[in-house]
Protein backbone atom coordinates (compact mmCIF):
# COMPACT_ATOMS: atom_id res chain seq x y z
CA UNK A 1 0.00 0.00 0.00
CA UNK A 2 3.09 2.37 1.20
CA UNK A 3 4.40 2.26 -2.15
CA UNK A 4 1.12 2.58 -4.15
CA UNK A 5 0.70 5.51 -2.45
CA UNK A 6 4.48 7.11 -3.14
CA UNK A 7 3.78 5.84 -6.87
CA UNK A 8 0.36 8.18 -6.65
CA UNK A 9 2.38 10.93 -5.78
CA UNK A 10 5.39 10.92 -7.92
CA UNK A 11 2.61 10.77 -10.50
CA UNK A 12 1.30 14.06 -9.12
CA UNK A 13 4.16 15.62 -8.99
CA UNK A 14 5.68 14.74 -12.35
CA UNK A 15 2.06 15.86 -14.14
CA UNK A 16 2.37 18.99 -12.51
CA UNK A 17 5.79 20.10 -13.49
CA UNK A 18 4.61 18.86 -17.24
CA UNK A 19 1.64 21.23 -16.50
CA UNK A 20 4.34 24.39 -15.47
CA UNK A 21 6.36 23.86 -18.28
CA UNK A 22 3.80 23.46 -20.80
CA UNK A 23 2.14 26.41 -19.39
CA UNK A 24 5.77 28.59 -20.07
CA UNK A 25 6.17 27.07 -23.44
CA UNK A 26 2.64 28.71 -24.30
CA UNK A 27 3.65 32.04 -22.75
CA UNK A 28 4.36 34.32 -25.88
CA UNK A 29 8.07 36.40 -25.41
CA UNK A 30 8.24 39.81 -24.83
CA UNK A 31 8.13 41.74 -28.51
CA UNK A 32 12.02 42.46 -29.47
CA UNK A 33 10.88 45.42 -32.36
CA UNK A 34 11.13 45.49 -35.92
CA UNK A 35 14.26 44.59 -37.45
CA UNK A 36 16.07 47.75 -39.21
CA UNK A 37 19.33 48.09 -40.76
CA UNK A 38 21.59 50.39 -39.25
CA UNK A 39 25.17 51.90 -40.43
CA UNK A 40 27.82 53.63 -38.16
CA UNK A 41 28.52 56.94 -38.54
CA UNK A 42 32.26 57.20 -39.39
CA UNK A 43 34.37 59.70 -40.12
CA UNK A 44 35.50 60.76 -44.11
CA UNK A 45 36.32 63.85 -46.50
CA UNK A 46 33.83 65.86 -48.63
CA UNK A 47 35.33 67.83 -51.98
CA UNK A 48 33.24 70.89 -52.36
CA UNK A 49 32.78 70.83 -56.18
CA UNK A 50 31.56 73.66 -59.20
CA UNK A 51 30.79 71.83 -62.56
CA UNK A 52 30.98 74.15 -65.25
CA UNK A 53 31.19 73.81 -69.01
CA UNK A 54 33.23 75.69 -71.78
CA UNK A 55 35.06 75.27 -75.23
CA UNK A 56 38.90 75.58 -75.62
CA UNK A 57 40.61 78.70 -76.74
CA UNK A 58 44.33 79.79 -77.15
CA UNK A 59 45.74 80.75 -73.63
CA UNK A 60 47.24 83.74 -75.36
CA UNK A 61 46.72 84.72 -79.40
CA UNK A 62 49.23 86.32 -81.12
CA UNK A 63 48.29 88.45 -84.38
CA UNK A 64 50.99 88.64 -86.92
CA UNK A 65 50.97 91.48 -89.19
CA UNK A 66 53.75 93.19 -91.35
CA UNK A 67 55.20 96.10 -90.21
CA UNK A 68 54.67 98.64 -93.13
CA UNK A 69 51.92 98.48 -95.94
CA UNK A 70 52.17 97.78 -99.50
CA UNK A 71 54.21 94.57 -99.57
CA UNK A 72 52.74 91.33 -101.60
CA UNK A 73 53.18 88.56 -100.36
CA UNK A 74 55.58 86.29 -102.50
CA UNK A 75 56.14 83.01 -100.46
CA UNK A 76 54.70 81.32 -97.62
CA UNK A 77 56.23 78.90 -95.00
CA UNK A 78 53.81 77.29 -93.14
CA UNK A 79 50.54 76.19 -92.62
CA UNK A 80 48.25 76.36 -89.64
CA UNK A 81 48.65 72.86 -87.13
CA UNK A 82 52.84 73.63 -87.81
CA UNK A 83 54.88 74.23 -84.49
CA UNK A 84 56.86 76.97 -84.64
CA UNK A 85 59.77 78.63 -82.65
CA UNK A 86 60.66 81.97 -81.70
CA UNK A 87 62.33 84.29 -85.02
CA UNK A 88 61.19 81.25 -87.56
CA UNK A 89 60.44 83.02 -90.50
CA UNK A 90 56.91 82.68 -91.76
CA UNK A 91 56.39 84.57 -94.87
CA UNK A 92 58.55 86.45 -97.36
CA UNK A 93 57.22 89.67 -98.82
CA UNK A 94 58.62 91.55 -101.89
CA UNK A 95 57.43 95.54 -103.14
CA UNK A 96 55.19 95.71 -105.74
CA UNK A 97 57.10 95.06 -109.31
CA UNK A 98 60.62 94.12 -107.58
CA UNK A 99 62.82 93.11 -110.40
CA UNK A 100 64.24 89.67 -110.05
CA UNK A 101 67.11 89.34 -107.56
CA UNK A 102 65.49 91.86 -105.05
CA UNK A 103 65.82 90.98 -101.12
CA UNK A 104 62.68 90.10 -99.33
CA UNK A 105 62.08 90.93 -96.46
CA UNK A 106 61.02 88.60 -93.85
CA UNK A 107 58.13 87.65 -91.73
CA UNK A 108 59.16 86.31 -88.37
CA UNK A 109 57.30 84.24 -85.80
CA UNK A 110 57.50 86.95 -82.73
CA UNK A 111 56.98 83.73 -80.00
CA UNK A 112 57.22 79.84 -80.31
CA UNK A 113 53.66 78.21 -80.35
CA UNK A 114 51.40 76.55 -83.15
CA UNK A 115 50.25 78.47 -86.18
CA UNK A 116 46.09 78.53 -85.88
CA UNK A 117 45.04 80.40 -88.74
CA UNK A 118 47.38 81.05 -91.84
CA UNK A 119 45.64 84.36 -93.80
CA UNK A 120 48.88 84.92 -95.84
CA UNK A 121 48.33 84.18 -99.44
CA UNK A 122 50.60 84.61 -102.18
CA UNK A 123 50.24 87.64 -104.80
CA UNK A 124 48.22 89.48 -102.43
CA UNK A 125 48.77 92.46 -100.39
CA UNK A 126 49.87 92.21 -96.52
CA UNK A 127 47.85 95.09 -94.51
CA UNK A 128 49.83 96.33 -91.13
CA UNK A 129 46.12 98.05 -90.97
CA UNK A 130 44.33 95.86 -87.40
CA UNK A 131 41.13 96.76 -89.18
CA UNK A 132 42.44 93.76 -91.73
CA UNK A 133 42.73 90.09 -90.98
CA UNK A 134 46.45 89.27 -90.01
CA UNK A 135 48.96 87.13 -91.90
CA UNK A 136 49.08 84.82 -89.41
CA UNK A 137 47.30 83.93 -85.90
CA UNK A 138 49.70 81.96 -83.14
CA UNK A 139 48.68 80.02 -80.30
CA UNK A 140 51.36 81.22 -78.03
CA UNK A 141 53.71 78.95 -76.80
CA UNK A 142 51.25 76.02 -77.62
CA UNK A 143 49.22 76.78 -74.41
CA UNK A 144 45.60 75.99 -74.16
CA UNK A 145 42.85 76.57 -71.75
CA UNK A 146 39.39 76.37 -71.26
CA UNK A 147 36.60 79.25 -71.63
CA UNK A 148 33.43 78.56 -69.18
CA UNK A 149 30.88 80.78 -67.64
CA UNK A 150 29.20 79.90 -64.23
CA UNK A 151 26.48 81.28 -62.29
CA UNK A 152 27.63 84.33 -60.14
CA UNK A 153 26.40 82.33 -56.99
CA UNK A 154 29.72 80.21 -57.75
CA UNK A 155 32.14 82.66 -57.59
CA UNK A 156 33.20 83.45 -54.15
CA UNK A 157 34.03 79.71 -53.55
CA UNK A 158 36.31 80.45 -56.84
CA UNK A 159 40.16 81.68 -57.10
CA UNK A 160 42.98 80.65 -59.25
CA UNK A 161 45.22 77.92 -58.32
CA UNK A 162 42.47 75.30 -57.42
CA UNK A 163 42.68 71.95 -59.44
CA UNK A 164 39.80 70.52 -61.75
CA UNK A 165 39.10 67.42 -63.51
CA UNK A 166 38.51 68.60 -67.05
CA UNK A 167 36.99 66.15 -70.25
CA UNK A 168 37.75 67.10 -73.37
CA UNK A 169 35.67 65.85 -76.74
CA UNK A 170 38.98 64.33 -78.99
CA UNK A 171 41.27 64.41 -75.79
CA UNK A 172 39.40 62.65 -72.54
CA UNK A 173 40.15 63.54 -68.96
CA UNK A 174 43.18 65.72 -67.86
CA UNK A 175 44.11 67.88 -65.28
CA UNK A 176 43.60 71.53 -65.00
CA UNK A 177 44.18 74.65 -63.21
CA UNK A 178 41.61 77.89 -62.54
CA UNK A 179 43.76 80.56 -64.29
CA UNK A 180 41.10 83.33 -64.24
CA UNK A 181 38.22 84.24 -62.40
CA UNK A 182 36.18 87.05 -63.99
CA UNK A 183 36.01 90.44 -62.75
CA UNK A 184 32.89 91.63 -64.19
CA UNK A 185 29.51 89.69 -65.23
CA UNK A 186 27.53 90.00 -68.20
CA UNK A 187 24.28 91.81 -67.66
CA UNK A 188 22.17 89.80 -69.78
CA UNK A 189 22.91 86.71 -68.66
CA UNK A 190 24.50 87.45 -64.91
CA UNK A 191 26.51 84.86 -65.66
CA UNK A 192 31.30 85.28 -65.43
CA UNK A 193 34.03 84.41 -67.54
CA UNK A 194 35.82 81.66 -65.81
CA UNK A 195 39.22 80.44 -67.49
CA UNK A 196 41.00 77.11 -66.63
CA UNK A 197 44.63 76.46 -68.01
CA UNK A 198 44.73 72.89 -69.94
CA UNK A 199 48.64 73.01 -71.17
CA UNK A 200 49.82 71.76 -74.55
CA UNK A 201 49.12 68.94 -76.21
CA UNK A 202 48.89 68.34 -79.84
CA UNK A 203 44.70 66.07 -79.83
CA UNK A 204 43.50 69.94 -78.00
CA UNK A 205 41.54 71.50 -80.79
CA UNK A 206 40.34 75.67 -80.64
CA UNK A 207 36.54 75.33 -80.47
CA UNK A 208 36.08 71.80 -78.68
CA UNK A 209 33.45 71.23 -76.33
CA UNK A 210 34.96 70.51 -72.44
CA UNK A 211 33.62 69.85 -69.20
CA UNK A 212 35.41 70.61 -65.76
CA UNK A 213 34.56 69.58 -62.03
CA UNK A 214 36.30 72.26 -60.03
CA UNK A 215 37.42 71.54 -56.59
CA UNK A 216 36.75 74.28 -54.66
CA UNK A 217 37.36 72.86 -51.21
CA UNK A 218 37.42 70.17 -48.69
CA UNK A 219 35.58 69.40 -45.51
CA UNK A 220 36.18 66.18 -43.13
CA UNK A 221 33.89 65.11 -40.84
CA UNK A 222 31.15 62.43 -39.87
CA UNK A 223 29.74 60.62 -42.99
CA UNK A 224 26.52 58.81 -43.18
CA UNK A 225 24.68 57.39 -46.11
CA UNK A 226 22.33 60.37 -47.71
CA UNK A 227 19.33 57.77 -47.51
CA UNK A 228 19.87 57.97 -43.81
CA UNK A 229 18.40 61.61 -43.85
CA UNK A 230 14.59 62.75 -43.69
CA UNK A 231 14.07 66.21 -44.74
CA UNK A 232 11.20 67.51 -42.75
CA UNK A 233 9.45 71.25 -41.50
CA UNK A 234 12.11 71.55 -38.98
CA UNK A 235 15.17 70.73 -41.53
CA UNK A 236 17.08 67.57 -41.48
CA UNK A 237 16.37 64.79 -39.27
CA UNK A 238 18.12 61.29 -38.60
CA UNK A 239 17.09 57.99 -36.49
CA UNK A 240 19.63 57.04 -33.97
CA UNK A 241 19.71 53.73 -32.47
CA UNK A 242 20.31 53.56 -28.80
CA UNK A 243 19.70 50.70 -26.57
CA UNK A 244 17.42 49.09 -29.48
CA UNK A 245 15.40 52.23 -28.87
CA UNK A 246 14.56 55.18 -32.15
CA UNK A 247 15.90 58.67 -30.90
CA UNK A 248 14.82 60.94 -33.46
CA UNK A 249 17.93 63.90 -33.79
CA UNK A 250 18.02 66.99 -36.07
CA UNK A 251 21.26 66.89 -37.45
CA UNK A 252 23.31 69.79 -39.51
CA UNK A 253 23.97 68.58 -43.39
CA UNK A 254 27.20 69.69 -44.95
CA UNK A 255 28.78 68.38 -48.15
CA UNK A 256 26.84 65.64 -50.27
CA UNK A 257 29.50 63.27 -52.54
CA UNK A 258 28.55 59.66 -54.17
CA UNK A 259 25.64 59.36 -51.51
CA UNK A 260 27.30 59.99 -48.50
CA UNK A 261 26.44 62.97 -46.78
CA UNK A 262 28.40 65.31 -44.01
CA UNK A 263 26.85 65.63 -40.74
CA UNK A 264 28.63 68.94 -39.24
CA UNK A 265 26.53 68.79 -35.91
CA UNK A 266 24.01 66.58 -33.96
CA UNK A 267 25.97 63.17 -34.91
CA UNK A 268 29.06 62.08 -32.98
CA UNK A 269 31.49 58.99 -34.88
CA UNK A 270 30.50 55.29 -34.28
CA UNK A 271 26.21 56.48 -33.47
CA UNK A 272 24.41 53.96 -35.03
CA UNK A 273 21.56 55.69 -38.04
CA UNK A 274 18.79 54.11 -39.65
CA UNK A 275 19.98 53.53 -42.95
CA UNK A 276 16.90 54.34 -44.77
CA UNK A 277 15.00 57.04 -42.92
CA UNK A 278 10.89 57.15 -43.18
CA UNK A 279 7.93 57.21 -41.62
CA UNK A 280 8.24 53.29 -40.51
CA UNK A 281 10.20 54.31 -37.31
CA UNK A 282 8.85 56.86 -34.31
CA UNK A 283 10.73 58.38 -31.52
CA UNK A 284 10.93 55.81 -28.64
CA UNK A 285 10.79 52.77 -30.97
CA UNK A 286 11.82 49.45 -29.86
CA UNK A 287 13.87 47.66 -32.99
CA UNK A 288 16.22 45.26 -33.30
CA UNK A 289 19.30 47.00 -34.98
CA UNK A 290 21.11 44.41 -37.95
CA UNK A 291 24.42 46.25 -38.57
CA UNK A 292 25.08 46.60 -42.55
CA UNK A 293 28.47 45.48 -44.32
CA UNK A 294 28.90 48.49 -45.73
CA UNK A 295 30.36 51.70 -44.03
CA UNK A 296 30.59 55.54 -44.83
CA UNK A 297 33.75 56.42 -46.51
CA UNK A 298 34.90 52.68 -47.51
CA UNK A 299 33.94 53.47 -50.88
CA UNK A 300 35.68 56.88 -51.40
Amino acid sequence: MPNRLHAAATAAALACVLHAAAANAQKPEPYAGAAVTVVKAAKSCFSDTIAISGVVVPREEILVRPEREGFLVSAVLVEPGDIVSGGQVLARLLPPGAPSGTAATAIPAPSAGIILKANATVGTLASASPKADPLFNIIARGEFELAAEMSTKHLPRLSPGQSAKVSLVGAGELPGQVRAVGTTINAVSQLAQVRIFLGTNPSFRVGAFGRAIIVAGQSCGVAIPLSAVLYGAEGAVVAVVRDRRVETRQVSVGLLSEGEAEIREGLAEGEMVVARAGAFVREGDRVRPVVSSETPGTSK
